[in-house]
């Protein structure tokens, strides 16, 4: 079983000296704050939510979403932490530090989401798959197939445990060096890319759906799963339960983009009002005549349902989790809180209807189609000027920031090296990767 004392340990990774003591903040609120003044933070303001480059200032962008999720995971974390410390009886410790670490583990939730949405994350999959594929059989056979495997599924998660971990402030000595349980209550995928079948045996949780770390940082998590308890799954391979909090930063995630995705696409005028509305008030709930009198724009009619239907899945979420607490603990509850919601199918038909109707708009699709060429060739150009010396390699080798450029080392490797292209690639902003794209191929001068 794991222990909600030891789930809290305010410990930093890979920094064994104490907290100085400060009355204005505790360890989990300067986890909030270091991240909202990091660049990888900043950067998300530029980064596609659902809508790239949306010339409709009202539309969100990850920035904007990763805040938003944060405040809807400070709730969940206090309502939950309140009742927690009661049963428990945890001395010590406040309910708001349950908001604050589910606070800041939403808001790097993102963090290293490439440019163009998800579909960036399958881009830079392509575009690896796509260079592996045509690459010599030197390159090919310098990688593991546990380091393939990072690379053939690049995951946003495992770059943002990255970002956190390795890349930022402290690099490579603990990067930001937050606190172990913000980090565990970051990773909601306890799991390294390549488990043998074998293993996994069938084991359908949602916690292997993706995986929430790179090789490269194994052992980082391996100290973050120590210092907190989390519970090895096997002794076979980097597999852990999920931190019972990692559950709350989902449910605050799912929460925020199903009912926002409606909203904006909404507001996008991709999906109509009275559809808009009928799909919000199966949660929300509230008369006509109580709609009518308290909004009277069909605009802030459909603000005020989206906060309705919010406030009431928060509120059923925090309750989900608190009547799961022992299961939580000892690891055996694996699945997503809102689909035990009594409004489970009604999340359904609105995460239907903003995929049929936003995502797969021809908008939207055209821009991800873009996403695609862009992230790929950018991918195999600096790839192969990074490993293979030619005259044009050296010309891209100048365009790289001196972070990202190969070290002169003889111990890096060719994994490594790949990383950092990813690294440089995956934190840019739709904005920069499509010049940095159209000044490569010619289509426009820096």
């Amino acid at each position: 079983m794991m222990e909600w004392k030891q789930l809290l340990t305010p410990h930093r990774l890979n920094n064994d000296k104490p907290e100085q003591s400060d009355c204005s903040r505790t360890s989990f609120q300067r986890d909030f704050d270091r991240l909202v003044f990091s660049s990888p933070f900043r950067r998300l303001k530029d980064k596609t939510q659902v809508f790239s480059l949306a010339k409709n200032d009202y539309i969100r962008t990850r920035l904007i979403h990763s805040m938003e999720v944060s405040c809807v995971g400070r709730s969940l974390g206090t309502i939950v932490g309140d009742e927690i410390i009661r049963t428990h009886s945890l001395k010590n410790i406040s309910a708001s530090d349950f908001g604050d670490i589910v606070s800041a583990a939403c808001l790097a939730h993102d963090i290293g989401n490439p440019p163009f949405g998800h579909q960036g994350e399958k881009a830079l999959s392509t575009g690896f798959q796509s260079w592996y594929n045509t690459a010599n059989p030197v390159d090919k056979h310098i990688l593991s197939k546990k380091e393939k495997a990072d690379l053939d599924n690049f995951e946003g998660n495992a770059q943002g445990f990255r970002i956190l971990t390795h890349l930022e402030m402290y690099r490579k000595n603990g990067g930001m060096q937050l606190t172990c349980p913000t980090l565990a209550a970051f990773t909601k995928y306890p799991i390294e890319s390549d488990i043998p079948p074998d293993i996994l045996n069938g084991y359908q949780g949602r916690s292997v759906k993706k995986h929430g770390f790179f090789q490269s940082e194994k052992e980082l998590f391996k100290e973050v799963a120590d210092t907190v308890g989390l519970i090895r799954r096997s002794d076979k391979c980097a597999w852990w339960a999920r931190h019972p909090l990692a559950f709350l930063v989902e449910a605050a995630d799912d929460i925020c983009y199903s009912i926002v995705d409606l909203e904006d696409g909404h507001r996008m005028k991709y999906i109509p009002f009275e559809r808009a509305k009928k799909l919000l008030n199966e949660i929300a709930e509230i008369t006509d005549d109580k709609l009518e009198k308290a909004a009277k724009s069909k605009e802030d009619k459909i603000k005020l349902l989206r906060a309705i239907a919010i406030d009431k899945l928060v509120r059923e979420a925090a309750e989900i989790f608190l009547q799961q607490d022992s299961s939580l603990l000892s690891g055996e509850f694996d699945k997503e809180l809102l689909s035990l919601s009594v409004h489970a199918e009604s999340i359904k038909a609105i995460k239907k209807e903003a995929r049929k109707e936003v995502f797969e708009h021809p908008d939207v699709v055209g821009i991800q189609i873009a996403g695609y060429e862009i992230l790929g060739y950018l991918f195999t150009e600096f790839v192969n000027s990074t490993l293979h010396s030619s005259s044009k390699g050296e010309l891209l080798q100048k365009i790289l920031p001196e972070a990202y450029r190969p070290s002169d080392s003889e111990y890096e490797s060719c994994y490594e090296k790949i990383l950092h292209i990813t690294d440089y690639i995956s934190g840019m902003t739709d904005s920069y990767a499509t010049s940095v794209f159209q000044t490569l191929k010619g289509i426009s001068l820096p």
